[in-house]
């Protein structure tokens, strides 16, 4: 992999329809072409430098667990991850190497599916204030990073700008309809549950994460990025330790650093040390590698 970043994407006479924190989404015609960056926010703000090998991590984790759960839920690849690009991206072959994906057009949900396996973030802010999560009642007793006795479906909205906002799920079902609502929870229940074993056998533990999910041709299908280190937070198994925070393979690292500085959280965000920049693409490298057992 190379040692350079890749911030920014323009492709000739391939229109770009949208630019995200880390993706990029262009119009193939007839498919999307979605583009994973190095780039990497913390607190809703890009840092104005990358993390070398994050979006090709991204990517390949989330066409490892789409593959993986094909027979749970369809989704929205229409190419794998070795096959060949169309003829018209090979001149952009460099830039997009291992950090693409071609897919259908569906309409994405309006709510965010969050699934938590154990008690932390803002989840755990909430419960030590009212003893719930998201307004979902838990038992007394529970400590900082503790697993829940099951995990819970804690849907948000889905914010351009700022903060998805957490929701009830009866709001969910106001939102997108209560067949549609109980669907999404459902299948999210279950590809997490799938995943956290997997991924423990592995050594992660996969403590909270989020899925996105599309109509296509009138099905529901899961879409964006599965169980990465952006969308879900993952924590070393064999350093695992109930009543306090846990060490990380996700951005968190990034956000630790960047809570020692005198910054406002608020743009621009502060150059990254080259320190951490290493050390934060290691942590994404092993992810991928504990997960897979292969090396990117």
């Amino acid at each position: 992999m190379t040692n350079e970043p890749l911030l920014q994407f323009e492709l000739t006479g391939i229109p770009k329809l949208r630019s995200g924190k880390v993706r990029e989404i262009f119009d193939l015609g007839d498919a999307f072409l979605l583009v994973a960056s190095d780039r990497i926010s913390a607190f809703d703000v890009i840092m104005p430098n990358g993390i070398p090998a994050k979006g090709a991590v991204l990517t390949q984790i989330s066409h490892f667990w789409f593959q993986r759960f094909a027979g749970l839920v369809p989704n929205h690849l229409l190419a794998g991850a070795k096959d060949p690009l169309p003829s018209r991206l090979q001149p952009f072959a460099d830039q997009l190497s291992r950090r693409c994906m071609i897919v259908k057009k569906a309409k994405p949900l309006a709510i965010e599916c969050i699934v938590r396996g154990y008690l932390s973030g803002s989840g755990w802010k909430e419960y030590r204030k009212a003893g719930t999560v998201c307004g979902i009642p838990l038992p007394a007793g529970l400590t900082e990073s503790a697993e829940l006795p099951e995990p819970i479906f804690t849907p948000s909205t889905k914010a351009d700008e700022g903060h998805d906002e957490n929701i009830s799920f009866e709001r969910a079902t106001e939102i997108v309809g209560a067949d549609l609502a109980n669907q999404a929870r459902d299948l999210s229940l279950k590809i997490y549950t799938a995943g956290r074993d997997y991924a423990r056998e592995r050594g992660i533990i996969i403590a909270d994460t989020k899925f996105e999910f599309g109509l296509f041709d009138g099905e529901l299908i899961l879409i964006d990025e599965v169980l990465t280190p952006d969308s879900s937070r993952f924590w070393p198994a064999d350093q695992y330790e109930p009543g306090r925070g846990q060490p990380s393979f996700d951005k968190q690292f990034v956000r630790d650093y960047l809570e020692t500085l005198d910054w406002d959280k608020r743009p621009p965000g502060p150059v990254l040390p080259d320190e951490i920049v290493r050390k934060t693409s290691a942590k994404y490298l092993e992810a991928y590698e504990r997960l897979t057992g292969t090396a990117l």
